[in-house]
């Protein structure tokens, strides 16, 4: 097991465990856009890094954890704009 992806792994799984709490409290027209691709994205990913964990041919699989990466930043820059993830409701 390669010691960065065993790190990974809990950590992206508390980050999924907040996201999931701020979708939640999403406005309905945001719940079902916004909030189900992150959730999706996010625990996709979490999967694909539960593999690199246990495979020596970790590259390929670090790479695409990199790309869902990339786009649940982006979604959640897209959230913070609307003020759904950062609020104080």
């Amino acid at each position: 097991m390669a010691p960065s992806t065993v790190q990974a792994v809990p950590k992206l799984y508390d980050v999924i465990l907040w996201l999931m709490g701020r979708v939640e409290k999403f406005p309905r027209s945001q719940k079902f856009t916004l909030g189900d691709r992150i959730v999706n994205i996010s625990l996709d990913t979490l999967d694909v890094l539960i593999e690199a964990t246990y495979t020596r041919k970790r590259l390929p699989l670090l790479q695409k954890a990199n790309v869902q990466l990339e786009k649940l930043r982006y979604l959640i820059r897209i959230c913070h704009d609307f003020k759904l993830l950062f609020s104080s409701k």
